[in-house]
């Protein structure tokens, strides 16, 4: 692999001209401004808008009345597969403004739109609002409650979808016989996804061509194109959406909000461009929300350690609405999982999607699997602990060989490729798991707890809902100079380097230089493209792999061109570094000489689209996390993180340990303090801000060793698998089992997250 000499599009982005939703303006804009519920749970008794709508400078104020009728749509959510007993999953109906009650803190309520920022801001606070409180219902335990308030018509017990998978009767067999059974119940608290861009909208009417535009963050243009069609009742053709920068996303930007609607709304209502910026108190009260569940998790074993079963429960808190993938990701992407990597003879899963009166929950990094992997793990070390058992023995003694691949599960998953066993070998020696017990004492010397916890994982990545990703790769030479190589894709990067790696991808294949290659990605004037957005993990497999597909198409179409130019039979050619070659002579011709010899045509002869069948890979790895307490006042950092993965084919080694480092941050950050927490009785957001909502902060993790070990996926034209949560799904399990292992070292035998240093410190003076 080459040596990383910088991404591309670092000389933009780091020097100020990035073109983020924020920067985007238009003649003749207006501003937008959302009054929100400033209470979980009420009925809208009245709602008086004159004063606002006579203010100066006020152009438009809009409630959940004025558009009742307006034809807006709820979007249906991506689980097509059926729950427990043929149960489908109910999806409460949502309008872009709340219609008679409000049911979350936060919810819009209003519309105001005005000549300036300042001036719909004011005429919002003009608004009236007659509210009849009712009880808030938060937390699952209390939505799932008998007595609890139905917070939606036709969502009985508050509970909007019923799943399960494996098999039932047979695991409790395999519990019947077990010699030991050890039990976890935890929670992965709610968390905000917090990109660091908040969320923007240019939003605006094209009359000439009948349809509405916008510029707004999101993973991938035609994904947010056809859910906004939806969302407005129209073809998806009359939605175009702009190309611009993305600042973060975290699966907080895969499917448009429902104030994006009413701006496009607002936009044609008035004939003039609309603008809008969120606060970041907004973002942290209707950004989609991740994770929000209780896991309990059964595993039965024999005396020798033996796995025999897994049984689990998920209650999976869906918030007030749902989002299109929340309960997608706390279902299908578990099941895929299983039992991760380790064999056993049954397994049985129930997951129950709780409605509350809380902020919607949407994918979140990792989507689902980090639970997966989370509640797993917490088994084994449990397990190993009452057997005596080194942490990491116990897991050999069960992992699944390397010869089972490809291997299906239970859950009728099949895993392409893995090797448990050399990434724990491997883990164990560069973490130096054996040397532990003597860096454990130095530091008791010093008066502090060490600890040392493990996760072996797999993890889905891929698929996405598609039949296929197509890319395209178009020669532009009508203009005097060189000319320019276009590649266009249907993912948009929130930072992940695609101009980078899929203009050095195709032009390694093709020997010509990516500074002359130009990635277009989304580009509502480029080809008509199928494929998915940059979710699961999955771009650089499907999209990556149709690229070099297609840079294969540009080689073959250019045989016939160079038989013609050196007027040479075609068997006779052979194509090598950049160049077509006649095979024994040293006459050959260029791939860029073909391109300019066809100067002026409107398509090119090479110009061509691709595409991959988006199979699925499982990435997996061996995480060793190493971390020291103060129990004088509970404050805790890792001193060590050890990340053994196998990532198939990483395209840019370098970019690839930028996403697993940035991951295991994410999820050491989900348990060391992050966390959305409400009032039980009120539903009021106590952490909306980051006053008290604490970030990881850059000495949190004092040392990182990266190491790939990897095992092509024979499921795309790469070899690649997922590289962007691999981070996420190890760093839950790894940060809490070292956690919990310097807490056992000091009496304590129960913990449960977020290992904030009050709690830390509360948990050992018990």
């Amino acid at each position: 692999m080459k040596p990383f000499t910088g991404r591309k599009e670092d000389a933009r982005l780091l020097t100020g001209r990035g073109r983020y939703s924020g920067d985007c303006t238009l003649p003749g804009e207006l501003h937008a401004c959302f009054l929100r519920a400033d209470r979980a749970h009420a009925v809208i008794g009245a709602l008086e808008v004159s004063a606002a709508k006579a203010a100066p400078g006020v152009r438009l104020v809009l409630t959940g009345q004025d558009i009742a009728g307006a034809g807006f749509h709820t979007l249906p959510s991506l689980v097509a597969h059926p729950g427990r007993g043929g149960m489908k999953i109910r999806v409460p109906e949502r309008l872009p403004l709340a219609l008679e009650r409000v049911r979350y803190l936060g919810e819009a309520v209003a519309l105001v739109i005005a000549d300036s920022v300042p001036t719909a801001m004011d005429a919002a606070e003009l608004i009236e609002v007659d509210y009849q409180d009712l009880p808030a219902v938060i937390g699952v335990e209390r939505a799932l409650q008998d007595y609890a308030l139905q917070i939606h018509e036709g969502i009985p017990g508050n509970v909007c979808f019923d799943f399960e998978y494996g098999d039932e009767a047979r695991t409790a067999e395999a519990f019947a016989r077990a010699e030991r059974v050890v039990r976890v119940v935890m929670d992965s608290p709610r968390l905000a996804p917090s990109p660091m861009e908040p969320r923007a909208v240019l939003a605006s009417w094209d009359a000439t061509a009948g349809r509405y535009v916008i510029r707004c963050p999101h993973q991938g243009a035609f994904m947010v194109r056809d859910a906004l069609a939806g969302m407005l009742g129209v073809e998806a053709s009359r939605v175009r959406v702009e190309w611009v920068d993305v600042g973060g996303a975290f699966g907080a930007r895969v499917s448009p909000y429902y104030e994006y609607a009413i701006l496009l709304h607002a936009a044609r209502l008035l004939e003039r461009p609309v603008r809008w910026a969120s606060t970041r108190s907004e973002d942290f009260t209707n950004d989609g929300h991740g994770r929000a569940v209780r896991l309990t998790g059964e595993l039965a074993l024999e005396r020798s350690g033996r796995f025999l079963a897994l049984r689990t429960q998920w209650l999976a808190d869906s918030g007030a609405y749902l989002c299109q993938a929340g309960a997608f990701t706390n279902t299908n992407n578990n099941k895929t999982i299983g039992a991760g990597p380790y064999r056993v003879e049954a397994l049985y899963s129930r997951h129950l999607q709780v409605i509350t009166n809380t902020t919607p929950t949407e994918a979140f990094r990792g989507a689902g699997r980090p639970e997966a992997a989370y509640v797993v793990e917490r088994l084994v070390d449990e397990a190993a602990a009452q057997l005596g058992i080194d942490a990491l023995e116990l897991r050999r003694r069960n992992a699944l060989p390397r010869a089972a691949m490809p291997y299906t599960t239970h859950s009728g998953t099949v895993f392409d490729s893995a090797d448990f066993h050399a990434l724990l070998e491997e883990a164990e020696a560069q973490a130096r798991w054996g040397e532990f017990p003597a860096r454990r004492a130095e530091a008791a010397a010093r008066g502090r707890l060490r600890g040392i916890g493990c996760a072996l994982f797999i993890e889905p990545s891929g698929g996405g809902g598609v039949p296929k990703d197509e890319v395209a790769l178009r020669f532009v030479n009508n203009a005097p100079g060189e000319p320019r190589l276009e590649l266009f894709m249907v993912a948009g990067s929130s930072g992940q380097g695609h101009e980078t790696v899929f203009t050095e991808l195709v032009g390694e294949r093709l020997g010509i230089d990516p500074a002359g290659i130009v990635l277009r990605a989304g580009d509502p004037d480029g080809p008509a493209l199928m494929g998915a957005g940059s979710i699961g993990s999955r771009t650089a497999q499907s999209q990556g792999s149709a690229f070099q597909v297609a840079a294969d198409e540009v080689i073959r179409k250019g045989l016939d061109l160079a038989a013609d130019a050196l007027e040479a039979p075609r068997s006779d050619l052979e194509f090598r570094d950049g160049r077509y070659v006649i095979k024994g002579t040293d006459r050959s011709i260029a791939l860029t000489d073909l391109v300019r010899r066809h100067r002026g045509a409107a398509a090119h002869p090479l110009d061509t689209v691709a595409e991959q069948r988006p199979l699925r890979s499982f990435p997996s790895g061996a995480h060793v996390c190493e971390v020291e307490l103060d129990p004088e006042t509970g404050d805790a950092h890792i001193v060590a993180y050890t990340a053994v993965d196998d990532l198939g084919h990483a395209l840019n080694l370098t970019l690839a340990e930028g996403q697993i480092t940035g991951g295991v941050v994410q999820s050491a950050g989900h348990v060391f303090g992050e966390r959305c927490l409400y009032d039980a009785d009120t539903g009021q957001l106590l952490t909306g801000s980051f006053m008290d909502y604490p970030m990881p902060r850059a000495d949190l993790v004092r040392e990182f060793r990266l190491i790939d070990l990897s095992i092509p996926s024979p499921n795309n034209a790469l070899g690649a698998k997922g590289a962007g949560e691999v981070g996420t799904t190890g760093g839950l399990a790894a940060c809490m089992s070292a956690v919990m292992d310097a807490l056992r070292s000091a009496g304590v035998s129960a913990f449960d997250l977020p290992a904030t240093p009050e709690r830390l410190w509360r948990a050992l003076q018990r």
